[in-house]
């Protein structure tokens, strides 16, 4: 299993910033982790029901980062970037 590239990222995450990405990046998650992430905000219900722990470690980090991100995008506000102004 290896750490997850800016590539993969990119891959894996509509509309990330250069921020968001620096943050996945930062938590040393791997592909399987971003892909665990991924499940948990998309079927939280199911994977509760199939007895799964909540989410710990590196995942529980990233669920809270795409959180963050779908919370954003909710709201309107604009992706951020690392050359923006006021960043």
């Amino acid at each position: 299993m290896t750490r997850l590239s800016r590539d993969d990222v990119v891959k894996a995450v509509d509309r990330a910033d250069d921020v968001t990405i620096a943050q996945i990046i930062g938590t040393g998650a791997t592909a399987e982790e971003l892909a665990e992430a991924q499940a948990w905000l998309a079927n939280d219900e199911p994977m509760i029901n199939d007895l799964r722990p909540l989410a710990q470690g590196r995942v529980r980090e990233l669920v809270d980062i795409l959180s963050e991100l779908e919370e954003d995008e909710e709201d309107g506000v604009e992706p951020r970037s690392a050359s923006a102004p006021g960043n």
